[in-house]
């Protein structure tokens, strides 16, 4: 594993708002990491390391909990709303070798036949990938791919070992031709030669 993600942490002893309140201002995050049978232990993870390691998504964590190692997942990531500051990290333990489900995002690469738009209709697949060897991404081109051009999942081309979970045929992303807005549809009668005959006396 990367070194970036060798985490040093600390049990938690103290509960509550108050005590989480506490644990922020001195620039650390709570934290709980559970799975594999074991009790729920309570952490605190270093603040400024662990936003950095958490600009990636589904990063495992190399734990040292006061000389203890332990492989974790993060599995879920609390902010607050405003400040979008961390609040609380779950973790979950995983073994190496062993199997997880994870969302992976993606990415779409290239540009498509010119005058067509690409519509990403999902940014995420499921995979079943080695806990220790999860991908940041995957890639779909859509170089030079004309209108109507559909990818479903299944066309995506994944990362040794990973297994597909997502429903095979969801459409990922589409090529299409922009639609004709009504401003640029001529306007009644625009466009029409005028008659330059002139019209007959009244009787």
């Amino acid at each position: 594993m990367a070194d970036d993600t060798k985490v040093s942490a600390e049990i938690r002893t103290t509960f509550g708002k108050g005590a989480a309140r506490r644990i922020r201002a001195a620039k650390k995050i709570p934290a709980v990491i559970y799975g594999h049978g074991t009790e729920p232990q309570h952490i605190t993870l270093p603040g400024h390391q662990t936003a950095l390691i958490l600009r990636k998504a589904n990063q495992v964590l190399e734990l040292d909990i006061e000389g203890t190692p332990a492989l974790a997942l993060v599995k879920d990531v609390q902010k607050d709303p405003v400040l979008q500051i961390i609040e609380h990290i779950d973790l979950i333990v995983v073994r190496k070798g062993e199997k997880v489900q994870v969302e992976v995002p993606v990415h779409l690469e290239g540009e498509s036949y010119p005058g067509t738009i690409a519509t990403q209709d999902t940014n995420t697949v499921l995979l079943e990938v080695e806990a220790t060897n999860i991908p940041e991404s995957v890639v779909v081109s859509i170089e030079g791919f004309e209108d109507g051009t559909l990818v479903h999942a299944k066309d995506i081309s994944l990362p040794a070992g990973a297994v597909l979970i997502t429903d095979e045929e969801t459409v990922i992303v589409g090529i299409t031709f922009p639609a004709a807005s009504v401003d640029d549809e001529p306007a009644e009668g625009e466009g029409q030669a005028e008659s330059t005959t002139p019209a007959p006396d009244a009787e």
